[in-house]
């Protein structure tokens, strides 16, 4: 029998991770060795299973996806990432494949394209949703990226996003010092350095700031 391809699932909603579970298990070549429902579980365990393809939401408690993305390209560059999202903009499109996603397929894709991404990103393709409007695809794929103008937004570094994506989440300093492994001092600076650049002036604000850059996501 030919060897399997170990699957990782990173996905916080259960139904649809079982479902995915489901679909890729009618597969014979295809080893499930993992799943996570947080970014921060998912580094830690991928890094412990090294899965030849990583099926990953962008839109993950404590960790986001992208932030995800660049820990095991860095840790472990063989590794395929096939985005799963409900996102179809530009801004987190081109994000992804600037992080190392191999792939990018939106959540209320059919069963047939699903396994048409997967298959795609095991043999080394590229793979971009159809529902992906046609200019984002021609930018990406010709190097021109339709990168928006300087904003407050492009100055905040990716660790101060991992941040402003916790304290949106509701957890405290501590907490954020814990599960980023950083002092409380150095959260503080990078809060402090986030009212700076955005402008903003509370929690409150920095939360709704969060929700609209696609960081956190609203209750259903």
């Amino acid at each position: 029998m030919d060897k399997k391809h170990k699957f990782f699932i990173v996905e916080d909603h259960r139904l649809f991770r079982e479902g995915l579970k489901s679909m890729l298990n009618s597969r014979d070549d295809i080893d499930i060795v993992g799943e996570a429902e947080d970014g921060l579980q998912a580094v830690r365990r991928i890094r412990r299973t090294t899965p030849d393809l990583v099926l990953l939401d962008l839109s993950m408690p404590k960790m986001g996806g992208i932030s995800v993305m660049k820990e095991v390209k860095r840790e472990l560059p063989e590794t395929r990432i096939l985005a799963l999202t409900i996102h179809e903009s530009d801004q987190f499109v081109l994000e992804a494949f600037d992080a190392g996603a191999d792939g990018y397929c939106i959540k209320d894709a059919s069963r047939k394209e699903l396994m048409l991404a997967v298959d795609s990103v095991l043999e080394g393709k590229t793979y971009i949703s159809p529902d992906i409007s046609d200019q984002v695809m021609e930018g990406y794929l010709t190097g021109r990226k339709k990168l928006k103008e300087n904003s407050r937004w492009d100055t905040v570094t990716q660790r101060e996003r991992e941040v402003l994506k916790l304290l949106a989440e509701g957890y405290t300093n501590k907490d954020i010092a814990d599960f980023l492994h950083i002092s409380v001092k150095t959260v503080e600076k990078h809060r402090a350095n986030l009212i700076g650049k955005l402008n903003l002036h509370n929690i409150a604000q920095l939360t709704a700031y969060a929700i609209e850059n696609g960081l956190v996501e609203t209750k259903k």
